[in-house]
């Protein structure tokens, strides 16, 4: 019995150590390459035909929180949000995630995907569950950090 105690108390311990450390540096995670096989497909360009525009959204710009006035030009890349020093906005913010959330290029405009925060991220007082679509000038909030997409 007091075996049995004293090794739930340790797996206790270190349970907590590895919530503690991946919070702080993050998991590590293997970068994935596609193999020629599985790599998408971008179809050529009709001539004549303007190609569509991913989004109306140009820019990222922080209106609250510590880095108010921080402003990120969007292309057709994934943007990162969080505390890790890799993300594209690395937040201040004591409530933001090493890894918090991520805007994904989509069809027509910019989807919003919480990676598994621990104190959520919020669109528009929303709380986002599962990727979703963001309008131009709707707030998204990490925290204390009030973020919108703008023309």
């Amino acid at each position: 019995m007091k075996y049995g105690l004293l090794a739930v108390l340790w797996l206790f311990i270190v349970l907590a150590f590895r919530t503690v450390r991946s919070d702080l540096f993050g998991s590590r995670t293997p970068a994935r390459v596609p193999s020629v096989a599985t790599a998408p497909r971008t179809p050529a360009p009709v001539p004549g035909k303007q190609p569509r525009r991913r989004s109306q959204a140009r820019r990222l710009v922080v209106t609250e929180g510590s880095l108010a006035g921080t402003t990120i030009g969007l292309s057709d890349a994934v943007v990162t949000l969080g505390r890790a020093d890799d993300s594209t906005l690395v937040l201040t913010d004591d409530y933001a995630s090493t890894r918090h959330a991520r805007l994904m290029p989509g069809e027509g405009t910019w989807v919003l995907e919480d990676l598994g925060s621990t104190n959520g991220t919020y669109l528009s007082g929303a709380k986002v569950v599962r990727p979703t679509p963001v309008p131009v000038g709707q707030q998204i909030r990490i925290g204390k950090t009030v973020l919108e997409l703008r023309r």
